[in-house]
């Protein structure tokens, strides 16, 4: 075959390569309804937008994230996404041994020339659901429960009773965190233990910020008839009836923005913030929940969310209070 041929074969190849992009889940699983799922919904949606060549895997435990990192890094993938806080130093670490490859990180801030730090105004959300949760509680009792106790479910926990007390300054939030481990996203009759305990010291609505453990407290609340909130992904539909609503982070819009952004030659590092402002934090609504939350009770939410983006209301975050 003349060269004039091979050049334009080998051309060809070059402009057509689909990207490649390797996702690092955590232990909870593509399947934990939560975190992991909306990341996953992300990737897989641009797989099927931009044609890219996608893969993923599942950390089984967190000493197996930097090997995870590696191994996509050592086979040429464009881009790795990390998913979870707990990813940070494996991106670090990966990411300055790999500088030609392009990483992402969700909820975890990594400064390097190639990683993107994809981070999200939870304790915006938070305060918006605490204040549904509120409105919507008539015992003054509602409840929140935490996966692991770190900083980031803090952070929701902080949001949530400031949005509870802003609509009612007496009303008692009963906490609860399931671990100290990562044990604790997977734990799901823990999580059952806590909310019968919490439904049975009066707690009407819970919020559960668990991971793959919150389908234990879904469980106590169908069978106490209570009420729910979910987080991350839209979890309505899990048990339709007993979740209020759900507070959103938009995983799958961050990580399908810098999938395109990758696959368009856009990629830029640093850290990319979502809030209530662009909607990268919200609540859900769909048919499953449209009934509990009534026109008054959307109204009320959305005049929160209007007046957090705007700087009318300051939410406490727990990342800033627990440095003083």
């Amino acid at each position: 075959m003349p060269l004039f041929f091979l050049g334009l074969i080998f051309f060809s190849e070059m402009v057509f390569a689909s990207l490649k992009v390797g996702l690092v889940l955590d232990k909870g699983g593509k399947d934990d309804k939560s975190f992991n799922t909306a990341a996953y919904e992300g990737a897989r949606q641009a797989e099927k937008d931009f044609k890219i060549e996608l893969k993923y895997v599942e950390a089984t435990d967190i000493n197996a994230l930097e090997n995870l990192h590696r191994q996509f890094a050592q086979k040429k993938y464009d881009l790795v996404i990390g998913v979870g806080f707990a990813q940070a130093e494996a991106v670090r670490k990966i990411a300055g041994q790999f500088p030609s490859t392009k990483f992402a990180i969700i909820d975890g801030e990594v400064n390097l020339p190639n990683v993107r730090s994809l981070m999200f105004e939870e304790h915006q959300g938070a305060f918006v659901v605490g204040a549904i949760a509120a409105l919507k509680s008539k015992s003054n009792k509602i409840g929140f429960i935490g996966g692991m106790d770190i900083p980031l479910i803090r952070r929701f926990s902080m949001g949530y009773k400031a949005g509870a007390k802003h609509i009612n300054p007496k009303i008692e939030v009963i906490e609860n965190f399931i671990g100290s481990t990562g044990e604790a996203w997977n734990n799901p009759a823990k999580a059952k233990e806590l909310a019968l305990a919490q439904i049975g010291s009066g707690a009407e609505v819970i919020f559960v910020a668990a991971g793959a453990s919150g389908s234990g407290a879904f469980d106590a609340i169908e069978e106490k008839k209570k009420l729910a909130i979910g987080v991350d992904s839209n979890q309505n539909w899990i048990k339709p009836g007993f979740i209020l609503t759900s507070m959103q982070k938009r995983v799958d819009q961050a990580v399908h923005k810098t999938i395109e952004d990758a696959n368009s030659g856009k990629f830029t590092a640093g850290t990319v913030r979502y809030g209530l402002g662009d909607k990268g934090i919200d609540y859900s609504l769909d048919k499953f929940n449209e009934k509990l939350m009534t026109a008054d009770l959307r109204q009320k939410a959305d005049e929160l969310k209007a007046q957090i983006a705007s700087g009318k209301i300051s939410v406490p975050d727990y990342y800033k209070t627990s440095k003083k």
